[in-house]
């Protein structure tokens, strides 16, 4: 059999096996060794060791189980609770106000933890029953919260950046830089969208009563929002800002990101040494989760570009009518058409290192091309039926609030993050700007 044939019934076998369920890190690793064995027989995995142990130290890496130890200590300090409650009263003033303060809330904790499971299920419990006490529209409150808690996958520290970072051969630093601009955007998309509709449709998301506001002087608001907001402000800034300003690699920053959680978690009273215990076991738990399929991505790698199949992905793209933008047309409605089925794990681990090559010769800006695959991806979240933000929500959701609402409340959500899909694909520099202006990126 030819190998360029073997090639093409890896994809399909990879594909048919994690439709099928089976988990990613071993299907990636299986698919790998067989056909491996079928085109060139046991000899050829001598490099392998050595590719794995190239994994092991790479310093980029180190990131990672940072981020998830900084993001899970978070989660458990309270600082969710505190902030979607004194936004709510800072917010809920005005006509769709705590569906506003919904989306502040998603884009501060995506700066701060990037845990999108965490965050759903934290406002589901907090904000959706109070939004439907407030008569809100369901579809209208269970769309801002999924969409919402999604925004930690685009804005910076994101694993899903950390790892196209890897994977593209990109400083984390740059691409994290790149991202937070998008990133913003998009959470300020939400909230002139939300606005719009409580302006048109005021009885979708109606303002809190005036009585009720009046329980909150306008003294103790502003107490209770420094209390909330300077503690996660300076952990953002000590993150952030550190990478920002060049002042620390994204690694120490992520380092310094944990010394704050903690700080955090001390401060808010939830700090105990059996809580510390439940956050390490979670960080080594999703680190490992992320390490296996990155070695099981490395076995199905040295197979497929053994089999030539990276030059007939390559060869395949650049044929394509369109050149560059037949291409990025092309990959973008694939991207979006496999979060349908796939979760953004397995579509970077198997798709990005294939279709890298092709980008690179037609000289596509890989740091451009990485935030934009990143706001693509995050539509997976939200696309039915494996969109883990719905599932998230459905599991806290009250008895009244039905998928059908959730389905069609995340609709509007997904068209959004098109259009700011679009935005980044026609106006590249809105990525490029800011790396190239603090010079991370030439």
């Amino acid at each position: 059999m030819e190998l360029e044939t073997l090639a093409i019934l890896m994809i399909v076998a990879l594909l048919l096996m994690l439709m099928l369920g089976y988990p990613v890190a071993f299907t990636l690793g299986a698919v790998g060794l067989i056909f491996g064995m079928m085109g060139f027989g046991l000899d050829f995995f001598y490099l392998l060791p050595l590719r794995i142990y190239g994994v092991m130290e790479n310093y980029t890496l180190l990131a990672i189980p940072l981020f998830v130890f900084m993001g899970v200590m978070l989660e458990r300090s309270g600082l969710a609770e505190d902030l979607l409650e004194t936004m709510g009263l800072l917010f809920g003033r005005m006509r769709g106000g705590l569906a506003i303060s919904v989306v502040i809330v998603g884009a501060l904790l995506g700066a701060s933890t990037g845990i999108v499971g965490a965050t759903v299920v934290t406002m589901g419990l907090l904000s959706l029953p109070t939004m439907l006490r407030r008569q809100y529209l369901p579809e209208l409150a269970a769309g801002t919260i999924c969409a919402s808690g999604t925004l930690g996958q685009i804005i910076p520290p994101s694993l899903v950046l950390i790892v196209l970072a890897d994977i593209l051969g990109i400083s984390v630093g740059a691409i994290f830089v790149a991202a937070f601009i998008p990133g913003f955007m998009l959470a300020g998309i939400f909230v002139v969208a939300i606005g719009l509709v409580a302006f048109f449709f005021p009885t979708w998301a109606p303002a809190i009563p005036s009585e009720e506001r009046a329980r909150v002087s306008a003294g103790e608001l502003f107490i209770r929002s420094v209390k909330v907001l300077f503690p996660i402000g300076v952990l953002i800034f000590a993150v952030l800002g550190s990478i920002l300003m060049g002042w620390a690699a994204p690694t120490r920053a992520a380092g310094m990101g944990c010394v704050g959680a903690i700080l955090i978690t001390i401060l808010n009273g939830r700090f105990t040494l059996e809580r510390l215990r439940e956050v390490n076991r979670s960080t080594t738990r999703i680190t490992c989760i992320v390490m296996m399929i990155l070695v099981g991505a490395q076995v199905f790698g040295l197979t497929f570009r053994g089999l030539d199949g990276d030059l007939l992905i390559q060869d395949m793209l650049t044929s394509m009518p369109g050149e560059k933008w037949g291409v990025i047309a092309f990959i973008m409605v694939l991207l979006f058409f496999l979060g349908f089925f796939l979760e953004w794990i397995e579509i970077t681990f198997i798709v990005v290192p294939i279709i890298a090559p092709a980008l690179e010769k037609l000289d596509v800006d890989l740091l451009w091309f990485a935030i934009v695959i990143c706001m693509n991806l995050q539509t997976s979240f939200l696309t039915p039926p494996f969109g883990w933000s719905l599932f998230f929500l459905k599991g806290v959701a009250p008895p009244e609030v039905t998928t059908g609402h959730i389905y069609r409340g995340i609709v509007p959500f997904v068209v959004l993050q098109l259009v700011a899909l679009g935005f980044l694909l026609f106006f590249p520099e809105m990525a490029l700007w800011l790396p190239r202006l603090i010079g991370w990126y030439e």
